[in-house]
């Protein structure tokens, strides 16, 4: 497979729908470069729209749809251009840094994804046409706006308690959190003109049928015999359903047994049946791993670049290894507005609800012991492991579960409007021949 495509596969849940920069193009850069958009403070050039456009050019080939003229492309490829230039900016302006350790960490993790080390990655971007160095540079890029959206967006979405209340309750939340079974099935179906000799006949078939499976007989085995169901021949495996699929009573009758039982046979339209509980998965109790742990958070600004933030956070490490009062300290320079007021203190909470970077140094930070400062998308952190516990997380999985899908389906909303609201207030000229100018 051509490396040109996985690098862009893996690079797609970094900025969804951004198409990988590739270099292959500079082979034949232009001698005269010139700008055709120019946007707040930066500039769009020529040499930027051809390659991308190229690139469009080659995946819509791959897909084997018609391509359309590089005419028709560039002025839709020229805006993508010019929103990522904006959140380019806005990353800059708000001190983003990507470190070398961290880039580095994500072209490794891109090597890993392709099956390769970093130098069989590097060597095959090189047999691609690519430049490694340019790959990275696309890679920071991408790194940055990821970024700039996990900090502009996400804090523009609130879910309230009774969004997640009306979630859970809606046909929607049931069906998508709700219990699976893997069930198989034996049906003694009955006419549907069937008069009541009948009926009792089929009634006494399904109760000798559940009798010897009661016995220890193979339902399988029995389906495959007796079984008027479709999927007879496979056993009665009906595969999986969710609760909410099914109809009452099997949806809460299923909900109390225990895998590998069956039903008793059970009136039905079409007949009498017999349910068998293979699997189950989701919706029973589960048991979760909670932490309690406080944190200072200092964010990079304008006005306080990466080297400075991170200078801040070991100067409150060193602080609170001399003595001083971590809960004072964060009321001070915390800026977690959730839990700066509370002396920085996130109470007990899932691991899993953490980004990776928190999550890792706090399972490797010991109980009662500081960690050192450390790094992610919200800015320098510096944390304290108060206790941890094994909690009934029945309710509150099934409300975070909840929560999720909310946040995912307002995250995307979001988004598409955040990014028309930036490109609506950015100062934009363009200057592509034959394109409408634009100036805001």
């Amino acid at each position: 497979m051509n490396v040109k495509t996985k690098l862009s596969d893996c690079l797609r849940p970094l900025m969804l729908g951004a198409l990988f920069l590739s270099t292959a193009a500079s082979a034949a850069v232009q001698s005269i470069d010139k700008v055709v958009a120019i946007v707040d403070n930066d500039v769009v050039m020529q040499s930027q729209l051809d390659q991308r456009v190229h690139e469009v050019q080659k995946t819509i080939a791959k897909r084997g749809s018609a391509v359309p003229p590089a005419s028709v492309l560039e002025q839709q490829v020229l805006e993508r251009l010019i929103v990522e230039n904006l959140q380019l900016q806005i990353g800059e302006r708000s001190g983003i840094r990507i470190t070398d350790e961290e880039l580095n960490q994500a072209v490794g993790t891109i090597a890993q994804r392709n099956n390769m080390s970093v130098e069989q990655f590097r060597t095959a971007l090189t047999r691609d046409g690519l430049s490694y160095d340019d790959a990275r540079e696309q890679i920071r890029r991408e790194m940055v706006i990821s970024r700039v959206r996990q900090r502009r967006v996400a804090e523009r979405i609130q879910i309230s308690e009774q969004e997640v209340k009306n979630f859970l309750a809606s046909d929607l939340g049931k069906m998508q959190l709700s219990e699976e079974f893997h069930l198989a099935n034996i049906l003694i179906p009955t006419p549907e003109s069937a008069n009541s000799d009948a009926i009792q006949s089929a009634a006494k078939q399904a109760d000798a049928i559940y009798q010897q499976l009661k016995q220890g007989a193979d339902f399988g085995q029995l389906a495959i015999a007796k079984s008027a169901s479709e999927t007879a021949l496979e056993g009665g495996d009906m595969g999986w359903r969710k609760a909410a699929q099914l109809p009452p009573p099997f949806d809460r009758l299923l909900s109390t047994m225990p895998v590998g039982d069956v039903t008793q046979p059970m009136r039905t339209p079409g007949g009498f049946i017999i349910l068998k509980v293979l699997e189950k998965r989701g919706g029973q109790t589960q048991m979760r791993d909670e932490v309690h742990v406080r944190h200072i958070l200092v964010k990079p600004s304008p006005i306080r670049d990466e080297a400075k933030t991170k200078a801040l956070v070991e100067s409150l490490y060193s602080r609170i290894e001399s003595g001083e009062d971590f809960g004072e300290l964060a009321k001070s320079y915390s800026e977690d507005p959730g839990s700066a007021l509370n002396g920085g203190d996130l109470n007990w909470i899932d691991p899993n609800a953490l980004v990776p970077e928190f999550r890792e140094v706090m399972a490797k930070t010991p109980q009662g012991q500081l960690s050192r400062p450390f790094q992610t998308q919200y800015g320098w952190h510096v944390l304290e492991v108060l206790g941890r516990r094994a909690t009934d997380s029945t309710s509150q999985a099934r409300e975070q579960q909840a929560m999720t899908v909310l946040r995912n389906r307002k995250y995307d909303e979001e988004l598409q409007t955040w990014l028309r609201q930036i490109r609506d207030e950015a100062y934009v000229e363009i200057k592509l021949p034959g394109a409408d100018q634009a100036a805001q």
